[in-house]
């Protein structure tokens, strides 16, 4: 479990194909590198160490964490936001974060203010289901706040200078693929809505 709060950029030093699966080796400036085994947030991505080295770890990517993620596009020298999974106890100064993306988004508009960044997302129908006005959002494993729903299927963020510079929102464009995980809370809440959704009247549901 997560929090959406970066703790560190890494660079991805090398990605390739294997037997296996995707294969990235990513260099971190943790003091404690990650242990073999430990599930750590490759933006927003849940992966787990397979093998350690002086300043890197690696980790991989099987075919359906590809098919719901850009990891397969990863180059070398790529940024990436690291977060290391919560200890029980830890403050929570996000949202919970399961690590488990739910599709990928495109940045569709960026529009600078004097504080702050706007970001438009186009999102897939599952995280649109999920997206409430001024509820929880990870992009790129970010703990964000939907600022606004512009229109259906985009949501929108307020990206502040502080995350601006420690994460790769930053550089992020018109363009931009994003790794997207809905609310985990609106998750739970729409499973067990939906038999009794199903069950209303037509006319009721459109109300």
């Amino acid at each position: 479990m997560f929090t959406g709060i970066v703790t560190a950029l890494g660079t991805v030093r090398r990605a390739r194909r294997t037997g296996r699966g995707l294969e990235v080796v990513i260099e971190h400036p943790y003091r404690r590198a990650p242990a073999i085994g430990e599930s750590i947030a490759v933006d927003g991505a849940c992966l787990t160490v397979v093998r350690t080295a002086r300043r890197s770890f690696t980790v991989e990517a099987v075919t359906m964490t590809r098919s719901r993620t850009v990891l397969g596009a990863y180059r070398a020298g790529r940024r990436v936001n690291l977060e290391r999974a919560l200890k029980l106890g830890e403050r929570l100064g996000g949202h919970l974060v399961a690590g488990h993306v739910d599709g990928v988004g495109t940045v569709v508009a960026r529009r600078p203010l004097d504080d702050s960044v706007l970001l438009d997302i186009r999102v897939p129908p599952l995280v649109a289901r999920l997206s409430v006005l001024h509820g929880s959002i990870a992009v790129d494993g970010i703990s964000m706040t939907i600022n606004a729903l512009p229109r259906r299927g985009v949501v929108q963020i307020s990206v502040i200078p502080h995350t601006l510079e420690v994460t790769t929102l930053g550089g992020a464009r018109v363009g931009t693929r994003v790794h997207l995980e809905g609310d985990l809370m609106g998750k739970f809440a729409e499973r067990l809505l939906a038999p009794h959704r199903a069950a209303l009247p037509r006319a009721r549901r459109r109300s």
